[in-house]
């Protein structure tokens, strides 16, 4: 009969993986209690050290965000704007030049 498989938080990982590193419990003692597999475990091990460097980026200010987002809606707000103004002085001058070539 197949044992059923556990899912775990990534919190209850990151516990997990904490017992070992900081309190020195042995991997194999953590594996009879949780019923880990050493590959699980060696792989959670792994993604942490891996993704660690997230932990510790700088996280900008909700406000600053927002203030960049708008600045950047607005610049390319400004740039829509100057292709539409573009685009609608080529196409004057493409029916000028058509009606003075008799197309229209």
């Amino acid at each position: 009969m197949r044992k059923e498989r556990k899912h775990f938080t990534p919190e209850e990982k990151v516990a997990i993986l904490r017992r070992h590193l900081v309190d020195r419990a042995p991997v194999s003692e953590l594996r009879e209690e949780l019923g880990l597999r050493p590959t699980v475990f060696y792989r959670w091990q792994k993604e942490l050290f891996e993704n660690g460097a997230a932990a510790f980026q700088s996280q900008e200010r909700p406000e600053r965000q927002v203030e960049e987002k708008q600045k950047r809606i607005e610049f390319l707000e400004k740039k829509v704007q100057t292709k539409d103004e573009v685009l609608a002085e080529l196409m004057a001058e493409h029916i000028a030049l058509k009606r003075s070539l008799g197309e229209l």
